[in-house]
């Protein structure tokens, strides 16, 4: 039986079911059958009772950053180019991964067990700088756990809690060993067009279950992106594009805009999912390396 929370978990209405067709524009009207429709309609069909969607519904696939900032973060401008370097000082020793797996426990009580990585482990996919400037200081380590976003909704799961000086509360890393990558069932999109880019994230989902924030690409040099819908009976297929783009000169330049998506019915338990890439849209984090946005 389906388990997928995500929505729900946002306040959401329960899932309503629509028929596979229709590509409509926020807000209401149609746009016209031509290869992007095609290809929405594609990456509907082919995740519809896929395994690939079992398998997002059934077992644990995070949204979002595994990582959890401390309270605060961060103090000054040295501390928030430390991080994003990937510059830490490490100052303390460092457990060793517990022998017994970690529960992972959502808020209907369903629980699933996965091996735990060493804090070595999640340190070292946060230390990844080699940089000179300034660094982040961690002076201990203990496991906890953390509350993430993940395909069946939010849940609480083990995490390593790293001590960050000058910090009261800890930096928070996932420690929960990933499991199998998913072999999606469609392929992305070779190459961008102005009529379908990939979507950069999914920023919120308003109460009613009908009303998504994306965070959509465009350029320096055009009217902003546009996001079309496709509702399915088990997804939501969102394309988006660049409109009016200029023939001129133009600077090379990735921007990103949010962009309201309006749905026929609640998103429910339905997958959103990008046409461009053919897989979930991942959710768009507060503190995350995006693109430029105005």
């Amino acid at each position: 039986m389906r388990s997928c929370k995500l929505l729900v978990t946002l306040g959401l209405v329960a899932a309503a079911v629509v028929g596979c067709g229709d590509l409509s524009v926020p807000g209401g009207g149609h746009v016209r059958d031509d290869d992007t429709a095609e290809r929405a309609r594609r990456v509907a069909a082919a995740w519809e009772g896929s395994e690939t969607a079992r398998a997002w519904y059934q077992d644990y696939y995070l949204l979002g950053d595994p990582v959890q900032l401390p309270d605060g973060a961060f103090h000054n401008d040295a501390d928030k180019r430390a991080y994003a370097a990937q510059n830490f000082d490490l100052r303390t020793p460092l457990p060793d991964a517990p022998k017994k797996p970690g529960r992972i426990r959502w808020t209907d009580g369903e629980a699933l067990s996965f091996p735990l990585t060493s804090a070595r482990a999640a340190y070292d996919k946060l230390d990844r700088g080699e940089n000179p400037g300034p660094a982040l200081t961690v002076t201990g380590a203990r496991l906890g756990d953390m509350t993430v976003l993940t395909s069946r909704g939010k849940a609480t799961v083990p995490a390593w809690l790293f001590t960050v000086k000058g910090y009261d509360t800890p930096l928070k890393r996932v420690a929960v060993t990933p499991p199998k990558p998913l072999r999606f069932p469609i392929g992305a999109v070779q190459q961008e067009t102005d009529e379908l880019v990939p979507l950069y994230g999914l920023n919120t989902v308003a109460r009613d279950g009908r009303t998504l924030t994306v965070l959509a690409k465009h350029g320096a040099c055009d009217d902003g992106p546009a996001v079309d819908v496709l509702e399915a009976e088990g997804s939501v297929v969102l394309s988006a594009s660049i409109r009016g783009t200029s023939d001129g000169p133009c600077t090379s330049q990735a921007l990103a805009k949010k962009v309201t998506v309006k749905l026929r019915r609640p998103v429910g338990e339905r997958i959103l999912l990008d046409a461009f890439t053919g897989r979930p849209v991942p959710y768009e984090e507060p503190y995350s390396a995006s693109p430029k946005s105005r």
